[in-house]
């Protein structure tokens, strides 16, 4: 097995570059041969050199000084390229702040005022701290892969980023449909709320979210990290299993099928999602005005946290 896995970190500076030495290129097919016979240079030189040749005849120049302009003309693609590589670090650098800062902030807020002491805000606060995990999981790695020139990574390290990102991504299913399920009991049936929703069911519901995507994922990585892998390159800018999946060279039947099953829970939580707020709107709509203003400022906060998710 591979101990490096190159990842496809065709970057958007990357591209910018490539386009411009394209150009380059493409102009110079049409200088004509005269002129590096003028220069006692060869047909090679010539169409490795930019438009500029005739300008640099005019001047009476030599080889030396169009090899000289060539030089800065890559010099000075490479300065772009680190310009708009340096550009788009601070953006995920400023992203990743960003997302530490307002989710640390809004814990501190529901974990010091005791009227947020509600299951509600107790599964909010469970989605913010997945919100740390899932981005410190991302963003350093990115961040890391951005400024190097090599964009290489060891296979531990790998799949470390996958059990993370993998993990976050259910956890947060998970959450999400804690908290319908919540909303639902609390619209549809306000007489049982108090009796289902007890402190001690509140702290089993939300270890249950955590700690069965840590499992699957443990599980996950078992049948993975054991495959014969043909390559290692990774044509995205992260490791994720599928890709791993695709470079095996042995039997990948027992994945494929486990991530099919992994794929239904998926799909199952998402249904139950869904199912849980048609149920609501149909108390809603049933109901009087009043009740729907009601249902809708309870929901408020889990559905700003589904939208932004």
């Amino acid at each position: 097995m591979y101990r490096e896995l190159r990842l496809g970190m065709n970057s958007v500076w990357q591209e910018e570059v490539t386009l411009d030495q394209e150009l380059k290129w493409w102009t110079l097919g049409e200088l004509q041969v005269e002129w590096a016979l003028e220069l006692g240079g060869s047909v090679e030189l010539v169409q490795e050199l930019g438009g500029t040749v005739e300008q640099i005849l005019e001047l009476e120049g030599t080889v030396e000084q169009v090899l000289e302009l060539g030089a800065a003309v890559e010099q000075g693609l490479e300065l772009r390229g680190a310009v708009v590589q340096y550009l788009y670090f601070f953006i995920v650098i400023s992203l990743y702040v960003f997302i530490i800062a307002a989710n640390v902030l809004l814990i501190v807020v529901i974990c010091m005022s005791r009227s947020l002491h509600e299951p509600m805000y107790m599964f909010l606060c469970s989605l913010f701290v997945n919100e740390l995990y899932g981005s410190t999981g991302l963003f350093p790695f990115l961040l890391v892969q951005i400024i190097s020139d090599v964009h290489t990574v060891s296979a531990p390290l790998c799949f470390l980023q996958i059990f993370c990102v993998y993990t976050y991504a259910s956890i947060q299913f998970c959450n999400l449909a804690v908290m319908s399920y919540d909303r639902y009991l609390a619209i549809c049936c306000p007489l049982q709320y108090s009796t289902r929703m007890t402190s001690n069911n509140v702290a089993i519901l939300i270890a249950l979210s955590w700690l069965y995507p840590f499992v699957a994922m443990l599980l996950l990585i078992s049948l993975s990290s054991p495959l014969q892998l043909c390559g290692n390159i990774i044509h995205k800018v992260y490791c994720d299993n599928y890709s791993i999946v695709k470079l095996a060279c042995s039997d990948t039947t027992v994945n494929n099928i486990y991530g099919l099953l992994y794929t239904c829970i998926l799909a199952l939580l998402v249904f139950l999602i869904l199912n849980s707020y048609v149920k609501i709107l149909k108390v809603c709509f049933s109901g009087s005005r009043q009740m729907r203003q009601k249902a809708l400022s309870t929901c408020t906060p889990h559905l700003a946290s589904l939208c932004t998710d």
